[in-house]
């Protein structure tokens, strides 16, 4: 029954986190729910195994059929994969409790601009040339990647934020972007949690392939039904991870 609890919590996080990230939501809770007494980082390894997969996958789909400037992600997920080592490296030393009660105001204030704003992110128009856009991109990679190794909590919707926001993709040209920088950032934390041994492996293949389920679900979802679906999608997602975040950071 645990076992079959954690592929569709890991189905539904695929399927999430395919779209507009935050399958951690799901995914992370239900095992900590199920694992009360495991070591944390036990459990940040099983999700980032199995999130890799399904993110990996939903990148692949996405390259498909979305053109993507690959001159200038390929650099940014470079700089997105040092990003994690160093965030990872420092939340062995420092504290990320600053950060807990900071979220869920940073991510008031990206929804906020979300709504107010209506044509956001509806449109594909890139405002800037290949150089500067390769540069904006890697600075996105190098600081959310440092924010997803220290952190975590919602870093594929604000990759998409800033990918719409700063260099002006519409949403599925941006979650799609998203994908490919968030594979790094995961690979950056997944090598990690390995080396210190915290990789249960013996469920992360059962795991792993209901993610890439769920994000073969999510991707075609998305592919079909444009920006705008990702749009709405992005602002269920945000909600809800103001909500837990706030939760977490005010009321526990």
């Amino acid at each position: 029954m645990d076992l079959l609890l954690m592929v569709l919590a890991s189905l539904g996080a695929g399927f999430v986190d395919s779209i507009v990230g935050g399958g951690g939501l799901i995914l992370t809770p239900a095992l900590f729910a199920i694992f009360p007494q495991a070591a944390p980082a036990s459990l940040f390894g099983l999700n980032k195994s199995a999130s890799i997969c399904g993110t990996s996958f939903a990148a692949f789909q996405y390259g498909r059929r979305v053109t993507l400037p690959w001159r200038a992600l390929l650099p940014a997920a470079l700089a997105g994969l040092a990003g994690g080592f160093t965030g990872a490296w420092c939340v062995t030393v420092i504290s990320a409790d600053f950060l807990r009660k900071g979220l869920p105001l940073v991510l008031l204030v990206v929804l906020a601009y979300t709504l107010a704003r209506k044509d956001l992110g509806r449109e594909h128009a890139p405002r800037l040339a290949p150089g500067p856009e390769r540069l904006a991109a890697m600075a996105i990679g190098l600081a959310i990647g440092f924010y997803d190794g220290f952190f975590g909590p919602g870093t594929g919707s604000l990759f998409i934020f800033l990918f719409v926001r700063v260099l002006g993709y519409d949403f599925l040209h941006a979650s799609a972007a998203a994908k490919l920088l968030n594979v790094a950032t995961n690979a950056a934390a997944l090598t990690l949690f390995a080396v210190k041994g915290h990789v249960w492996w013996h469920y992360a293949v059962a795991l792993a392939l209901a993610n890439i389920a769920g994000s073969l679900l999510g991707t075609r979802l998305a592919l079909r039904h444009g920006a705008g679906f990702v749009r709405g999608m992005f602002i269920l997602v945000v909600s809800a991870l103001i909500l837990k975040t706030g939760y977490d950071a005010f009321l526990r």
